[in-house]
């Protein structure tokens, strides 16, 4: 197992944000979406927000790549559908760069084995 840890802001205004996370309330996710995600090898996501930041989290299998994910996402109408709505609420963080969405964070700091 890989796990990811990536960051992205959302627009900062209340109504905006509420809307978002009705999005990603349990159940609410597009199957199509989620199964999406299993198929390009992301075995679980969980995303966290303070404010409009918010924190994701990827689990996938070893052979997960985001080339990979990227070719498949790509070619699915779908994706690029959900994606289109997501980026309605979504804004970049000030250091991404040009197109960036999700921001890959490194590791500075890891306790116990």
């Amino acid at each position: 197992m890989k796990r990811f840890c990536l960051t992205l802001d959302l627009i900062d205004d209340p109504e905006s944000i509420r809307i978002y996370e009705a999005h990603h309330a349990p159940g609410a996710a597009w199957p199509e979406v989620t199964q999406h995600d299993i198929d390009c090898g992301v075995s679980n996501i969980e995303i966290f927000r303070t404010g409009n930041r918010m924190f994701m989290i990827l689990e996938t299998d070893d052979d997960f790549t985001f080339e990979k994910k990227a070719e498949m996402d790509a070619s699915n109408p779908i994706i690029a559908k959900w994606e289109a709505l997501m980026w309605g609420f979504q804004q970049p963080i000030p250091w991404a760069k040009p197109g960036e969405k999700w921001v890959l964070m490194d590791r500075i700091f890891k306790s116990g084995l």
